[in-house]
């Protein structure tokens, strides 16, 4: 029986943690993209020319053509006089995104927090559950830290920059935390996170609640607060300057240059940087100002990391060990000292038996995209495999794979 568990349990995580990963996907495709599509449409209406529009209270709309058909799309200053019984919300995109994305962090990460979030080499917790609740407090206490922010200045004179300083702050103060608690690889996802969990915060807490008082307040024939739109436009506008940084910390886990860079804080908060610049370009596109200077810095800023984080040109002595054939024999140690710790017996990672001859030789290009490719394996380097050695695998693998 613990023979059968032990076999299964992997097998089935690894289809929990696809299925979640695919859900968590098209969830943030749904929600990016509806989100991307008002923040444009909001900077593109134009006042309406008709006098009947302006008498009904509309305040911009906008002509378009898409799939063949034509629309005109009207924004009301406050609300229609005759609110519709049935209204449209999007709120679902925002609450899927989140709960499929804290399912995978749970089901990749606090379930393997040994192994996945735990780099002694970094900070040597006396326990994985200590360092998985960490890596929680992280979401909790960056939502609490914003919130906190955006209620105490962002209603003052000039509050709008000072709010967005204080959370760039924040968020480098918390990048640089992250890389010096955890695993480069949980530190960047992390960080994404963090700002994943404010923006669906945002619409849970702020953006969503104040629409409801909106409505309740008009159906019951109130005046409604102004404040609940102010609040929720300025929420809703902080979540589309996160959003290109937050897909980049979640793609940068399948570049382990990235995140095992000497200065990987660094390299986080100006690939992050870079994104919330080129959102910048385009929200000012859509209302009519092309400003490339924002392209400009962001191209600056990966251009420089491009060239930071660039390879060492091989030695002399390096270049003419290339020159000769890898043998099997000494793949198989490699793979023995660095590999086989995770990949052997029952519960093998991925189903992956790296024990066996045979196996070695037909998993020959995953262990090239691993190892060499991506150089995500040995996770966080936790058999200190050398460079030497990845190219000795690379080698191997182009000479095509010989046994």
């Amino acid at each position: 029986m613990n023979h059968l568990l032990s076999t299964l349990l992997p097998y089935g995580m690894t289809w929990a943690e696809m299925l979640l990963r695919w859900l968590h996907v098209i969830a943030a495709i749904a929600w990016i993209g509806s989100s991307f599509y008002f923040v444009w449409l909001d900077n593109s209406l134009e006042p309406p020319t008709d006098p009947e529009l302006r008498k009904r209270g509309v305040d911009g709309e906008l002509w378009a053509v898409h799939g063949g058909g034509f629309y005109n799309p009207q924004k009301y200053l406050v609300a229609p006089k005759n609110l519709p019984q049935h209204l449209h919300w999007f709120y679902w995109e925002s609450y899927t995104t989140w709960l499929s994305g804290f399912a995978l962090l749970s089901v990749l990460y606090f379930y393997h927090a040994g192994i996945f979030i735990v780099d002694p080499g970094v900070f040597a917790w006396s326990s994985p559950a200590l360092a998985g609740t960490a890596m929680l407090g992280f979401l909790v206490v960056g939502w609490l830290v914003y919130d906190a922010i955006c209620r105490v200045f962002g209603q003052r004179s000039g509050g709008d920059r000072t709010v967005g300083a204080l959370v760039a702050l924040y968020v480098l103060a918390a990048a640089w935390l992250a890389c010096h608690l955890f695993a480069g690889r949980a530190a960047f996802l992390i960080t994404g996170a963090m700002l994943a969990t404010i923006m669906s915060a945002n619409v849970f807490f702020w953006i969503i609640p104040g629409q409801r008082r909106v409505v309740a307040a008009m159906r019951a024939g109130d005046k409604p607060d102004p404040m609940d739109g102010k609040r929720g436009k300025q929420r809703s506008v902080h979540n589309t300057y996160f959003t290109l940084p937050v897909v980049f910390a979640m793609l940068s886990n399948h570049y382990s240059f990235l995140f095992e860079a000497r200065n990987n804080w660094v390299v986080l908060v100006l690939m992050m940087l870079a994104g919330a610049l080129i959102r910048q370009f385009f929200v000012l596109k859509h209302k009519g100002a092309w400003r490339w200077q924002y392209w400009g810095a962001a191209v600056v800023l990966i251009g420089a990391l491009v060239v930071a984080l660039a390879p060492a040109m091989p030695s002399p002595a390096a270049s003419a060990a290339a020159q000769r054939p890898v043998t099997f024999a000494e793949v198989h140690a490699i793979v023995q000292q660095r590999c086989v710790l995770c990949h052997a017996g029952p519960g093998a990672s991925k189903g992956i038996h790296l024990d066996q001859d045979a196996s070695i030789v037909s998993h020959a290009q995953d262990i090239y995209q691993q190892v060499v490719v991506t150089r995500a394996m040995p996770l966080n380097d936790a058999t200190h495999i050398t460079e030497a050695e990845r190219q000795e695998l690379a080698r191997w693998v182009k000479e095509g794979a010989p046994h």
